[in-house]
């Protein structure tokens, strides 16, 4: 499939070389201009178009008028505007002419009328010397070439019938690599390899060659074809709804990355690339105009590789809010209590503990608190064990001394005494 002018981002230039002298070949293209209608030009998208005339002395003059109708039957097949295709023509030998520039003519029969006064220069075949002028001097804003944000194709077509005396093949690297795209065209005896060293890639699709001026006409359709190639989709007359692509003289839908086309084959919809199996996300999948971006579940976060997620060590300082431990669970984390403290209804502070409450102290009798501690101790009659923990009863010696015997009873018969007398007075 040709690929279209219309849909190209850089620009061409058409290098007009003529027929070797003495060439007894064919018809004359002047009824073949005839033809040419002005209706039978295609709404192409717009071009800052400049046709390099080669004039040297191996030009004749018939065949140097051939060229210049070549160049009107060109100018009728474009839309020639302001706003749409821009034309300037360079006229070339030894030295370089701007016949005129980009800003000059806006319009189809003030171009042709400046064609036909075109003299040529016969002198030798400075083709590098007229690629360079051309980037230098034509292809500029001051000349009328628009800015490169307006992104209109630069466009330079090359017709030869020799070999370039200059080093044609840097300067047209440079035109390349500057974003003019370059056809070049031989006429009888032009120089192939030097067409190929000029031409644009693909050389099949930027190379051609005619036998005779007369029969060069072949290439004004060539030319217009590859124009209108992309008619549809650059005057936006087709009816996709985001991308059109051009295909030969029709077109097919497109849709931009993050859409998938309708079966209509014209509208598009958002892709949920979110769904399951069209993202990459390790654990969480967010939609982001059409594209997505992977984030990670609390207690995450996400690795260098902005897809997979890596457990958060919860614990580091700073991370948590507990008041005295802190416990790491997968990703998360609880808090805990220094032994003698419990942990509070919040989950994160802790109170000391009432060691002594029943089920705490492995204590006998009794549990002494001491601060976050404690110690046993026994009930009267009872002392503390060894183990500091049980309680044995207290014994009592039986044995008396004698003197505390007879000290008792002493004691005991003056209390019969006293009572008997208390008894006898009571009773008189």
């Amino acid at each position: 499939m040709r690929r279209a002018l219309g849909i190209l981002g850089c620009g061409l230039t058409l290098l007009l070389l003529p027929a070797a002298r003495g060439s007894p070949h064919g018809p004359r293209l002047e009824a073949a201009g005839s033809r040419a209608p002005a209706d039978t030009a295609c709404k192409n998208r717009p071009l800052d178009l400049v046709f390099i005339i080669d004039s040297s002395r191996s030009v004749r003059p018939e065949e140097f008028e051939k060229v210049k109708i070549f160049l009107s039957n060109m100018i009728d097949t474009l839309d020639v505007g302001e706003r749409t295709t821009r034309v300037a023509v360079m006229n070339y030998a030894s030295t370089v002419k701007v016949e005129f520039p980009l800003r000059t003519y806006f319009d189809k029969a003030s171009m042709k009328e400046a064609v036909s006064h075109i003299e040529p220069l016969s002198a030798g075949t400075m083709t590098g010397l007229a690629i360079q002028t051309a980037m230098d001097e034509v292809f500029t804003e001051e000349m009328g070439t628009r800015p490169a944000t307006f992104n209109i194709p630069k466009v330079v077509i090359v017709v030869t019938d020799g070999r370039p005396q200059d080093q044609v093949q840097d300067v047209a690297a440079s035109a390349r690599t500057a974003g003019i795209e370059i056809y070049a065209v031989g006429v009888d005896r032009a120089d192939m390899q030097s067409l190929r060293i000029m031409a644009s890639e693909p050389l099949d699709e930027h190379v051609f060659y005619v036998e005779t001026y007369g029969v060069i006409e072949k290439l004004t359709s060539k030319f217009r074809e590859t124009f209108c190639a992309a008619n549809v989709c650059a005057l936006g007359t087709h009816d996709c709804e985001q991308v059109c692509v051009a295909n030969g003289a029709s077109y097919l839908c497109d849709c931009y990355e993050g859409y998938t086309l309708n079966p209509d084959k014209r509208t598009c919809s958002a892709v949920d690339v979110c769904a399951p199996g069209r993202h990459e996300c390790d654990q969480v999948c967010v939609s982001n105009n059409g594209s997505y971006v992977c984030e990670c579940h609390e207690g995450y976060t996400l690795n260098p590789d902005k897809k997979t997620c890596s457990a958060i060590d919860a614990c580091t300082p700073g991370r948590h809010d507990c008041a005295q431990i802190c416990l790491s669970n997968d990703g998360s984390y609880s808090c805990d209590c220094f032994e003698g403290y419990t942990l509070n209804p919040d989950k994160k502070t802790c109170s000391a503990a009432d060691m002594c409450a029943p089920g705490r102290h492995d204590c006998e009798q009794v549990c002494v608190r001491d601060d976050l501690f404690y110690t046993c101790d026994c009930y009267q009659g009872y002392t503390l064990n060894p183990d500091k923990k049980t309680c044995s009863r207290v014994t009592t010696s039986s044995l008396i001394t004698t003197e505390e015997s007879c000290k008792c009873e002493a004691i005991a018969a003056l209390q019969d005494s006293v009572t008997s007398r208390l008894e006898a007075l009571s009773t008189k």
